[in-house]
């Protein structure tokens, strides 16, 4: 583990800006370069170059340079860096499915952002060993609206990743009118709304890690789940169903649940109190909301609940990607989807069904008073955010959260539509949705007719 670096996390300064000017003004990534190969045989492709020119923006160099500290730009240095730092190939990658995808040449990375002007693909890969071409690190992948846009989607395909433990997010960069409903700050590093996994703090509650910020993350290297042969939902009819409301974490995270401490409050420590479950009759169970959220968020500003911790979930981060600090053990990402199914499974095997309590009215980016953005606002509030045109584009508030999502726009329309059937694939579960008038009849709709 390198310094300034704990549990896979992003270093703690990751979060300021690599550069102090517009994305369009130069070509030179995280102290490197793009440049054409003069080879014709790589016509198309794109090398991510390591640039020994001297730049004004230090930050830039001493972030390419792993466990760095306050950044000293001296010459030995960048001829050092340019060294040790190998190229990254890119090319231009394909526009669907939108998020992290494995295809022939790479991993490919799509994003929709209608109104920006500019997106930056931000990485930063693990430990490395001495066989890997490599080294960890920070990157920071300029998109080329020429090659890398499609319609309102950008998208580009890095041929030299690894197939796990890369963490990821976007700058992006566009209009900063907000009388037009626009929120574009470039200096935010934001999560992919398709992101299926996110890595953030590992610990549940961790106020020393309060201020920690989530990113995006992939596993292409883990085998498929293993359900078995035959596999069988309970099928319980509605009329008999005897349904027990559940948050995950509370079930079990007290030491009167007799559940050993390393799976308290975890998705296995469910599994533990099944026969508990059994004995009080029950053939249900309502899971409260296993989206990734931040139970720190009121701890991130002064405020009269800045003592408090969210256990609930109703403030979602990411649709796609199960609660990361319900895995036992602090495990992370990884672990949590897996001892997510492990726990569906074994629940199924019981004969007690799996009811998932899903909330697409909101989200935990809060309101344009005390705004935390994390991913809808920064990448196109216009288009996922409901807004008062008649006040200053202000957002919304329908859901009493501070934020309405846009639920009759086709994107996040489609948004919805492709979360529903990712968690009815992905763990064979019911679900339902939280405050369903919020996201309109065009989207109940689709539900019935879709899934």
């Amino acid at each position: 583990m390198q310094s300034g670096m704990t549990h896979g996390l992003l270093p703690p300064n990751f979060n300021r800006p690599f550069f102090n000017h517009h994305p369009s003004t130069t070509s030179s990534l995280l102290g490197l370069k793009w440049s054409r190969k003069a080879s014709s045989e790589n016509s198309g492709r794109r090398f991510l170059r390591k640039s020994a020119e001297l730049h004004s923006h230090t930050e830039v160099i001493a972030f390419a340079r792993r466990g760095a500290e306050e950044p000293r730009l001296i010459e030995e240095e960048a001829l050092e860096m340019l060294e040790t730092i190998p190229s990254l190939s890119v090319s231009q990658g394909v526009a669907h499915p939108l998020g992290v995808s494995e295809i022939e040449n790479g991993i490919n990375f799509a994003i929709f952002s209608q109104h920006s002007s500019g997106v930056t693909l931000c990485l930063i890969l693990p430990e490395r060993t001495l066989q890997d071409n490599l080294d960890s690190g920070t990157y920071e992948l300029a998109l080329d609206p020429q090659m890398n846009r499609t319609g309102d989607i950008w998208h580009i395909c890095v041929e030299d990743l690894p197939r796990s433990g890369v963490q990821y997010g976007y700058r992006i960069d566009g209009p900063r009118s907000w009388n037009e409903g626009h929120r574009f700050d470039y200096k935010n590093v934001l999560i992919d709304p398709y992101a299926k996994l996110i890595e953030g703090r590992r610990l549940f509650g961790d106020v020393s890690n309060r201020m920690c910020t989530f990113y995006g993350t992939y596993d292409f290297d883990s085998l498929p789940f293993d359900w078995g042969d035959n596999y069988k939902l309970p099928n319980i009819p509605e009329k008999d169903l005897v349904i027990y409301e559940m948050n995950v974490r509370a079930f079990t995270a007290d030491e009167s649940s007799d559940v050993d401490p390393d799976i308290r409050g975890s998705y296995l420590g469910v599994i533990e109190k099944i026969p508990h479950l059994l004995e009080l009759g029950i053939n249900a169970v309502e899971l409260l909301p296993i989206f990734e959220f931040d139970e720190l968020e009121f701890q991130r500003r002064p405020n009269p609940r800045d003592h408090m911790i969210n256990t609930w979930g109703y403030s979602t981060i990411n649709f796609f990607a199960p609660m990361s600090r319900y895995a036992s053990a602090s495990g992370g990402p990884v672990n949590a989807s897996r001892e997510l199914k492990e726990m569906v499974k074994a629940l199924h095997g019981a004969g007690i069904e799996v009811i998932l309590d899903v909330v697409y009215n909101h989200t935990n980016e809060a309101d344009d008073e005390n705004p935390y953005t994390t991913s809808f606002r920064g990448i196109d509030n216009k288009v996922y955010y409901m807004v008062d045109l008649n006040n200053n584009s202000q957002l919304l508030n329908y859901s009493g959260c501070g934020n309405t999502l846009n639920c009759n726009h086709p994107v996040v329309m489609e948004l919805i539509l492709d979360s529903l059937r990712h968690w009815y694939l992905f763990i064979l579960m019911r679900c339902i949705v939280d405050m369903h008038m919020l996201i309109g009849p065009c989207v109940s709709n689709c539900v019935l007719t879709n899934l």
